[in-house]
């Protein structure tokens, strides 16, 4: 057998130690990329996991409101606390009578989580125009009324009061109203003072409130300082939950936080997505970017014809 002896080359010692170097270099920037790669995996999957803004319709317009300002006020309020899209449908200028173009439409709810009523339109009539509304939230879409929404269509029928869970037919005087909570362990209201005092504004005296309706607020002004009425509430019309307010006359009312707190709770809550602590649910909470303030000065609302 023939031996062969083979010489390995020394390695010096400096080379060795950057070899080493480079080694180590190379192991760091593996385990930053490896982090970053992870990092950017439970970020991608935390997005993938937040749910779709709920989308909400508004439908505004008509008398004696400033609904320009106010559906600015509304959305970038509620948007401010809730995770929720919009779709807007202003019409009708200043008139008392406008029937609103989508509600033409037979599916005119389609693709919605809920709808906001925020109108006044007392004048119309039209039977088949108002069941068309209230036949898509008695079939399950969710609905918000606020302050005039309770003087809306005053035709022969019963069904849009009890939508809005209460019947209403005039208001009282520009004056302060003092709001006592009745059912403050309502996650809608929770947290708020157990009493408050309002701007100047008007007071919706609520002559029938439904059975399927629970108060969570009544309020009195100093005129008939015995005789209160429900000011917030919820109810259930037919599949749907509904949240009814009658606050929210002047721009300064609905730019409060205090009001827009207790909107976004009832828009919430009538889409199940509120917590039991009055927060929420994950994936739901708003951007909180709170509006720009946008008041305007008084404006009285007519009480319409008493509904038959």
């Amino acid at each position: 057998m023939i031996g062969v002896l083979v010489t390995v080359p020394q390695i010096p010692v400096s080379l060795s130690h950057r070899f080493a170097k480079a080694a180590g270099e190379e192991h760091a920037m593996r385990t930053i990329l490896l982090t970053g790669l992870l990092s950017f995996a439970a970020v991608t999957s935390a997005l993938a996991e937040k749910p779709a803004p709920l989308k909400a319709l508004l439908i505004t317009g008509g008398c004696c409101h400033d609904y320009t300002r106010q559906k600015v006020i509304l959305t970038e309020g509620l948007s401010a606390r809730a995770n929720v899209q919009w779709t807007i449908v202003q019409e009708g200028g200043s008139s008392t009578s406008h029937k609103v173009s989508l509600h033409e439409k037979q599916d005119w709810a389609k693709g919605y989580d809920i709808v906001v009523h925020n109108e006044c339109f007392a004048g119309t009539t039209d039977l088949a125009f108002i069941h068309r509304i209230t036949d898509a939230h008695k079939n399950g879409i969710p609905g918000i009324v606020i302050h005039c929404a309770m003087h809306c269509y005053r035709g022969k029928t019963d069904q849009w009061f009890k939508f809005c869970g209460v019947r209403s037919h005039s208001h009282g005087p520009q004056l302060e109203i003092k709001v006592d909570l009745v059912k403050p362990e309502h996650p809608i209201v929770k947290g708020l003072p157990a009493h408050w005092t309002s701007v100047p504004t008007e007071m919706y005296y609520i002559s029938e409130v439904y059975d399927a309706t629970t108060p969570l607020a009544t309020g009195v002004q100093s005129n008939a300082p015995t005789k209160s009425h429900a000011c917030v509430w919820i109810s259930q019309f037919g599949k749907a939950r509904v949240f009814g307010t009658t606050l929210g006359h002047h721009n300064k009312e609905m730019e409060e936080a205090r009001f827009l707190d207790t909107v976004a709770r009832g828009l919430l809550w009538a889409c199940g997505k509120l917590g039991d602590d009055g927060r929420p649910l994950p994936g739901y909470e708003g951007t909180g970017v709170k509006p720009a303030a946008k008041t305007e000065g008084p404006q009285p609302t007519p009480a319409g014809p008493k509904p038959k």
